[in-house]
């Protein structure tokens, strides 16, 4: 038998809301002055950072979107959304030239990043913005320890001997956007410190909502609990536990602020 993951899932990703909200704030607050139009937040999610966008762009209609049922219901309670839209941030069109398409902890999970950046930024008029916030964890302990353990318990099921990072080199980014206007961009390590669970790593509970959705969505439920334990097990000696069960969790990011 396989339990279903049909669709992100609110409260598990709001658990570490403070955490996710913060590189969020980070990027919003190096965005400079804007031309006329709307706010896009692009991959909404359940939107933490709607009523941000709100604040900080009072007045401009502030526009969500993302491809969840659950997480557009979600945000839509928060009130801070104009309009919140269904659509693939990969394929999605605005109807008309927005001021900001801001983007926190999406991208890494579209493709081809070397044509999404540049098609996104034609969306925009001059004096418009496009901000980005993406993991860079690919070789983390947190995401490679996933496939490690995937692939050797799971190996018809799983293969990463062809796969790259979904996030590539700062440098690579700087190539890719630099002639397309002003380019800010820059990579934050935080050193989140995850708090006591009552079942498995801290670590395990943080990834649980996001990196770990693709392996489990493969596996029934008894693949599901062997992955699950073999990956608490390792994250004990990867992100050791202090005295009270809480685990120091560095977390890399990186950021860019691009303006037309």
């Amino acid at each position: 038998m396989r339990t279903k993951i049909n669709d992100w899932n609110p409260g598990a990703y709001a658990k570490f809301r403070g955490l996710r909200l913060r590189p969020a704030l980070d990027l919003l607050r190096q965005v400079g002055d804007l031309a006329d139009g709307d706010i896009v937040d692009l991959g909404c999610g359940n939107g933490p950072v709607g009523p941000a966008l709100a604040e900080w762009f009072a007045g401009r209609d502030i526009i969500g979107v993302d491809t969840s049922p659950a997480m557009l219901a979600a945000a839509e309670e928060t009130g801070s959304y104009t309009q919140l839209i269904r659509a693939d941030a990969a394929r999605w069109q605005p109807k008309r030239p927005p001021a900001l398409i801001f983007s926190n902890a999406l991208c890494h999970w579209l493709g081809d990043h070397a044509s999404l950046f540049p098609r996104l930024c034609d969306l925009l008029a001059p004096g418009c913005a496009l901000a980005v916030q993406m993991p860079r964890q690919y070789h983390a302990p947190s995401h490679a320890l996933l496939r490690q353990i995937a692939q050797a318990e799971f190996p018809s099921l799983f293969d990463f001997s062809h796969q790259s990072p979904p996030v590539a080199e700062p440098r690579s980014y700087v190539g890719w956007l630099a002639e397309l206007g002003e380019l800010n961009i820059w990579e934050t390590e935080y050193f989140q410190h995850l708090e006591p669970v009552n079942e498995g790593h801290p670590v395990r509970h943080f990834t649980g909502s996001t990196a770990m959705r693709p392996f489990l969505e493969k596996l029934d439920d008894v693949g599901q609990a062997l992955l699950t334990s073999r990956y608490d097990q390792a994250l004990e000696r990867a992100y050791p536990l202090d005295n009270s069960g809480a685990a120091l969790f560095p977390f890399r990011r990186l950021f860019f602020v691009l303006t037309r």
